[in-house]
């Protein structure tokens, strides 16, 4: 399956569920009613969906709409429109860049970072990853097979060593070796733990004491299937971290989409990338646009295609 067939996959139940409250004819109330219960229903959340019914009943009076079938353009449009990507997004691939990725346990740090590590590494960046995970059992070792896929050199230290022992010499490696972007995996840890999140945040201060003109992203990985407990992993996460981006794993499984929505309204924290599976292939740049299709275009149609980095950048360049 290409990645768009499984991402539409992943999705099936809410684009079911959305396709259900169009086949309404006329809009009344009990439609935004329905509408409500199924955006909420699919992990948008209460105050999202609070904000997008309330401009959509504001453009269905200006547009004078009357059938629901109508209204479905403009909820697309306007979740697009709230999900869209900064300009400078993706910045860390132009300029020496510092990539750190956090999350709880089990939700797919090290294999994005090794996924993210080989898209650059194929662009011509110098990259260099750091194993800053040393208390999962074989996490090393984990991100060495990563490493090797990749072509890229990894720092790493014996299993139980100080973290941000691990951080420290990575950035020292990036300066002296005139890296282009280090990524560095750390352990998962709950959100709720003071312990492992004040070393996170010790982590993030080195970075900065150590290298203060690098550009720097904090990103957040999140299980897709994990629901509305990930809004509150990204808000106690933010605090420590200031979040610049998400990444969305696991997008062919169970998950009902809407927390990507949830997350960039309520946090206004873009999601840059989503992953659908294991190989390198299967993590692509976030495309509001195309996530739209896949959540709510129950018919068929022609297959939208998640364009690439290196396709992104040749149109750039036209």
């Amino acid at each position: 399956m290409s990645f768009f067939d499984r991402l539409k996959s992943g999705l099936s139940r809410t684009r079911d569920n959305f396709a259900n409250v169009f086949t309404a004819n006329e809009i009344t109330e009990g439609f935004y009613e329905e509408l409500e219960e199924t955006l909420i229903m699919g992990d948008v959340g209460m105050e999202a969906t609070e904000v997008i019914l309330e401009e959509l009943r504001e453009r269905v009076k200006s547009n004078h709409f009357k059938k629901c079938e109508d209204c479905r353009e403009l909820l697309k449009d306007i979740i697009v429109h709230r999900m869209e990507t900064p300009e400078d997004a993706y910045s860390f691939t132009e300029r020496p860049s510092v990539l750190m990725f956090i999350g709880v346990n089990g939700v797919g740090k090290t294999t994005t970072v090794g996924k993210i590590a080989g898209k650059l590494k194929a662009k011509g960046k110098r990259t260099l990853i750091a194993a800053a995970d040393t208390f999962r059992a074989a996490a090393s070792e984990q991100l060495e097979v990563w490493a090797k896929r990749a072509d890229v050199p990894i720092v790493s230290s014996e299993g139980g060593a100080d973290p941000a022992s691990v951080v420290f010499d990575a950035v020292s490696a990036a300066k002296a070796r005139n890296v282009d972007v280090l990524l560095i995996d750390t352990a998962g840890r709950l959100h709720n733990k003071k312990n492992l999140m004040d070393e996170l945040g010790k982590m993030n201060r080195i970075i900065e004491r150590e290298y203060p003109d690098v550009l720097r992203e904090n990103l957040l990985v999140l299980d897709g299937t994990t629901g509305q407990n990930a809004i509150l992993q990204a808000r106690e996460f933010n605090e420590v971290a200031n979040l610049t981006g998400i990444v969305l794993t696991k997008m062919d499984g169970t998950a009902k989409g809407g927390i990507a929505i949830a997350i960039a309204q309520q946090l206004g924290v873009p999601v840059k990338y989503i992953g659908v599976g294991e190989s390198i292939d299967d993590l692509e740049r976030f495309d509001p646009v195309q996530y739209v299709e896949a959540l709510f275009d129950r018919k068929e149609s022609a297959e939208p295609v998640f364009m690439k980095d290196s396709d992104k950048e040749d149109t750039a360049d036209e």
